[in-house]
Parts: structure tokens; sequence; C-alpha cells
């Protein structure tokens, strides 16, 4: 039986009309494949991902030209991306960016390691 939240993502991805929403579906596949641990909810009007009290990553949908994910990390903690695949600067989060199903499938084993990774780092939290 699904759950509440298998039910809204469900809901959602199904009435999104987005040009991009076969790259966002690959996306959620290579997360939820990285790491079948994490919940999915729909969270800041998207798909969402969580481990236990932690929030791990929110799609932003906001641009029609590229999907974002946003990666955040409970207290600053960070993963070392060797790939270069996570943007920006911030205190507590990274950006990661595609804008194509080719983008998406060159990054997918770089997204699969920066999943993993984060998962390792929050299930060692306290």
């Amino acid at each position: 039986m699904a759950s509440k939240d298998d039910v809204q993502v469900e809901a959602l991805m199904a009435a999104l009309d987005h040009p991009l929403k076969p790259e966002i579906e690959a996306l959620r596949t290579t997360i939820k494949s990285a790491a079948p641990e994490l919940g999915e909810r729909v969270k800041w009007n998207a798909p969402s991902y969580y481990l236990g009290p932690h929030d791990m990553a929110a799609f932003n949908l906001r641009q029609s030209s590229f999907v974002q994910l946003v990666l955040v990390f409970p207290g600053g903690l960070m993963i070392e991306d060797r790939r270069g695949l996570l943007e920006g600067d911030y205190k507590d989060r990274r950006l990661l960016r595609v804008d194509s199903m080719a983008d998406v499938e060159h990054k997918r084993p770089a997204i699969e390691a920066v999943v993993r990774q984060w998962v390792a780092l929050v299930s060692a939290l306290p």
C-alpha cells in the first residue's frame, strides 16, 4: 500500500507541466535507486528527499530551461565533490543542475555517488 507521501508525490508529478519532466523523472529514479532508504515527499511544491529528521534534497522546478536539485547538508557538513557536480558556496547547501536527458545520463554516476555520500554522512550523525 502506498504511503500518503507516495500518493502526494505521484499526484504532483502527474499534474506537473514542465518541459523537462522526463529529466525530473530520471533524476527521481536515480536518487531512489542510489539510496532506497531515503523517503520522498512533497515539500516546497516539489519532490524532496529525507532521511529520518534530515532533509536531503528538493527539486527547484521554477525554471523551464533546466532542472535544479538543492542538496541540504545538516549543520554545514559537506561531502567531497570530486567530479565538480555541485555548484554554489552556501553554508549548508549545494546545487545540482541538469538541462537535458543527455546531461542526466552523463552525470548519473556522479549523482549516485553524491547521494550515497550524503546518506553515509547523515547516517553517522548522532
